[in-house]
């Protein structure tokens, strides 16, 4: 059966990640860009369909490269509103450690739902709570990810250093080793999809250095070498994170990091803040990459990532909106927005342009996640696009339609699609009923908060 041909027409604004010229738009066939055309140039071929792209932005389908989507549950909750990250977490452990399957599904399908209504198609989400009952959380979080028909690397978190050991999370938190090892591999073997187009990844990801163990960290590491997947952790969020490295391993973040095995391009850290000049180095010589997250790190108070000495040093730049209790929400749009004024605030207006946080949501991300697929609108790469209108009165007289997008605060995509399949038509996603969504989870976040 040949395949249907769309042709995406004469967009009003295209953002390519890639400097090409596709003024005329994009024709799409078999879930995949077939070509890319300058203004005035007809497709090659007759089309089936065209949809008319005259009122709409075009971006390549945005990337979130950190999250953890069961935090949905624990937005803007009173006791932490005004905490830093430490207490903050402190706080907050034993409420999560009362996550079930059911409230975990819950709190995934809002974050994804709000995430593909901001014009995000692929997700990376960090979960590493696996308490009596959610053995099988990333199970969950996989079914939720195929309801929304949206791409994702899902970690396979871990904490295995407990209060009673001098770490951070309550005991009833924290997990063995073999444990942790054991679900990994068959995580790995059961759902890991290799090539382009791929739907489901899987990824490995100890919490962080005050939650689990070095040994778990380096087992983690062959583990991720012998089945060539990606490694995720946070590291140099905080002051006090550095202080616990030195205190406890003798060592700054980075060489903790290099002493596990850990400093290569397999890798890539969530925050980045708290960086010297040789580290920077370091990570940029192993092309280690970074995901920042300025919102949370806004709301915690934690710091600025050095983006412009990363990226100069060779290291891998992308976006995350990170965890849905420090930011507080899971709009990708609006976190490139954010990233764009907190980074002008360091390096001034000049050099941190529309253009290049746009590039660090789309291709920067999607070389975090190891896709060379996704991310930039070019021949081959998968039909994974954000359209946005400029119709609502914030717009109303603007002039650039890509600047628009950022300076006059979008928050919705109008369409999206994702592997040439429309998930997001005039502002609603295709086969969800939200408001029940909303009901559901607004009960199990009341029920988790009272225990």
């Amino acid at each position: 059966m040949p395949a249907i041909r769309t042709w995406l027409k004469n967009p009003l604004a295209i953002f390519t990640a890639n400097d090409l010229d596709a003024r005329g738009g994009l024709v799409i066939a078999d879930g995949v860009i077939e070509q890319v055309l300058a203004l005035g140039e007809p497709p090659a071929q007759p089309c089936d369909q065209v949809f008319d792209a005259r009122e709409h932005v075009v971006l390549p389908g945005l990337i979130n490269t950190h999250h953890h989507f069961y935090q949905t549950l624990t937005r803007a909750w009173a006791p932490v509103v005004n905490q830093p990250l430490f207490p903050w977490l402190k706080t907050l452990y034993p409420i999560w450690a009362r996550l079930t399957p059911v409230k975990l599904a819950l709190a995934s399908k809002v974050a994804l739902a709000e995430l593909l209504l901001s014009g995000c198609t692929t997700a990376a989400d960090h979960h590493y709570l696996f308490p009596d009952g959610l053995e099988n959380a990333i199970d969950v979080q996989v079914e939720a990810v195929g309801e929304l028909g949206m791409r994702a690397m899902l970690t396979r978190g871990s904490m295995t250093l407990g209060e009673a050991d001098g770490g951070l999370p309550p005991q009833q938190t924290v997990q063995q080793g073999e444990v942790i090892l054991e679900d990994s591999q068959r995580l790995i073997e059961r759902y890991h999809q290799r090539g382009d187009g791929a739907h489901i990844q899987i990824a490995l990801a100890p919490c962080s250095p005050f939650s689990v163990t070095p040994e778990i960290m380096r087992a983690s590491a062959d583990m991720a070498e012998r089945f060539d997947v990606r490694l995720h952790t946070h590291l140099a969020e905080t002051l006090d994170e550095e202080d616990f490295c030195l205190q406890r391993f003798g060592l700054r973040t980075v060489d903790y990091l290099d002493s596990v095995g850990w400093l290569g391009p397999r890798t890539w850290l969530a925050h980045g803040i708290h960086f010297n000049p040789d580290e920077i180095a370091r990570l940029g010589a192993a092309r280690t990459g970074i995901c920042h997250c300025p919102s949370s790190n806004m709301r915690l108070a934690s710091g600025i990532c050095p983006t412009l000495e990363l990226t100069a040093a060779g290291a891998p730049l992308g976006i995350g909106v990170d965890g849905s209790a420090s930011n507080d929400g899971s709009n990708m749009i609006l976190e490139v927005r954010q990233a764009l004024y907190l980074q002008r605030l360091r390096y001034g207006a000049e050099k941190i342009t529309p253009d290049l946080v746009l590039g660090w949501a789309t291709r920067g991300s999607a070389a975090l996640l190891g896709r060379s697929d996704v991310g930039e609108l070019a021949v081959g790469k998968q039909a994974d696009l954000a359209l946005f209108k400029l119709d609502e009165l914030r717009f109303s007289g603007s002039h650039d339609p890509l600047s628009a997008l950022l300076l006059c605060g979008a928050d919705r995509a109008d369409r999206v699609m994702i592997g040439g399949r429309w998930r997001v038509v005039d502002g609603q996603i295709e086969g969800l009923d939200v408001r029940q969504l909303i009901a559901d989870h607004r009960q199990a976040a009341k029920q988790l908060i009272a225990g």
